[in-house]
């Protein structure tokens, strides 16, 4: 029989964080895997595994799946789960008894913030205990994880996400161009993107700043790409302080809110420059997806963004200053040649060191008990 991992993520919300499982189901399941989920209630991660044909289990809520851990435990042992993927620190309480039961079971946490503050207290010491690897999802997150965490050093180790290159970077001149023209990109003008999740802290406003130094002769349209409400992820409120940021900065004719796009891998081709401006990103998955794309990519020089961009591969910025964001801008909008030289170092790159293959490889050889490093 084939080997069932169980994919845990325990959030109604929508980001990178929970996006990842259902980009992992299907990649899992071709390399012979049985995926499950158990998720929220209402979770749109319930909705995006079960479109894959994944069998979700949802609980109302955390405290709600503790009280059936032993029927969940039964649930497990019926369909022989050998893995647990857990995808949020919360996730650990639910994991640490059900392998309390389960003394084979292999407990994977990916820890996709990076820890802030030491979390060492005792029912950290349990929960952690019961975690046999602990995946950071870039350098930065792993010399901040192995500072805070109660985990032995070897039982910690970094693993890049990745995306599918042959499917990245697949877009003809006419599918580019009828993307810009569905988002109203004239031919004439330089489509500057900033994709993320529309919440404090990716950068926004100091995106609209930097576009708001433009000179007046700029060719530069601003486009802000994610979902305009809660149940995508965003906050509401703050939605609407970048509206009125853009109406009072009297940008209206240049910055757009796009909205959620289901197909950001033509939205970033379809782009000339991408812009990462978040001030401390755990990783930067936006800023490898527009690399494969063969988009240039001025990120901030904080962060995991330096590992990605570094050596030549992207532009970096101080992610406090938008008059260097408005320079860089400048630059890549009056040099169609260095655009096009970033954007194929950035594609080699992606190539040589995110690509979802060799991220797959890695996940397995954790998955079977293979020493990461």
């Amino acid at each position: 029989m084939s080997e069932g991992v169980l994919e845990m993520c325990m959030s109604r919300g929508w980001g990178g964080l929970e996006m990842y499982p259902s980009r992992l189901a299907p990649a899992l399941s071709n390399r012979g895997w049985r995926v499950y989920c158990v998720t929220l209630e209402g979770a749109r991660l319930g909705d995006a595994m079960r479109q894959q044909g994944v069998e979700v289990l949802e609980y109302s809520s955390v405290t709600r799946a503790l009280w059936r851990v032993c029927r969940l435990r039964r649930w497990m042992r019926a369909r022989k789960i050998s893995v647990l993927h857990c995808h949020k620190s919360s996730d650990l309480r639910l994991a640490a008894l059900l392998k309390s039961g389960m003394p084979s079971l292999r407990i994977v946490f990916t820890e996709h913030m990076g820890v802030s503050k030491p979390k060492r207290d005792l029912y950290h010491r349990w929960a952690f205990g019961k975690v046999d690897q602990v995946l950071s999802i870039s350098d930065a997150t792993l010399a901040r994880n192995k500072k805070a965490l109660p985990v032995a050093p070897e039982r910690i180790a970094r693993l890049y996400h990745g995306v599918d290159v042959a499917a990245f970077g697949a877009q003809s001149d006419e599918e580019r161009q009828q993307v810009r023209y569905s988002l109203g990109i004239e031919s004439n003008e330089i489509a500057v993107g900033l994709a993320a999740r529309i919440t404090p802290g990716k950068g926004h406003q100091v995106f609209i700043d930097a576009l708001a130094e433009l000179p007046a002769d700029s060719r530069v349209r601003g486009l802000i790409i994610g979902g305009l409400d809660g149940s995508s992820g965003s906050s509401e409120s703050f939605v609407s302080e970048l509206r009125a940021k853009i109406a009072a900065a009297g940008l209206e004719q240049r910055v757009q809110l796009v909205g959620f796009r289901s197909d950001l891998a033509e939205v970033l081709g379809a782009l000339d420059i991408v812009c990462v401006p978040s001030p401390n990103e755990a990783f930067g998955l936006t800023a490898i997806e527009a690399m494969a794309m063969s988009r240039p990519v001025i990120g901030s020089n904080s962060g995991a963004l330096p590992e990605i961009l570094g050596n030549g591969d992207g532009v970096l910025v101080d992610p406090n200053a938008p008059a260097e964001w408005c320079k860089a801008i400048v630059q890549l909008e009056n040099s169609p040649a260095l655009r096009e030289l970033l954007g194929k170092a950035g594609r080699a790159k992606v190539e040589q060191q995110f690509s979802a293959e060799r991220h797959l490889d890695t996940l397995i050889d954790c998955y079977r008990g293979v020493s990461v490093s």
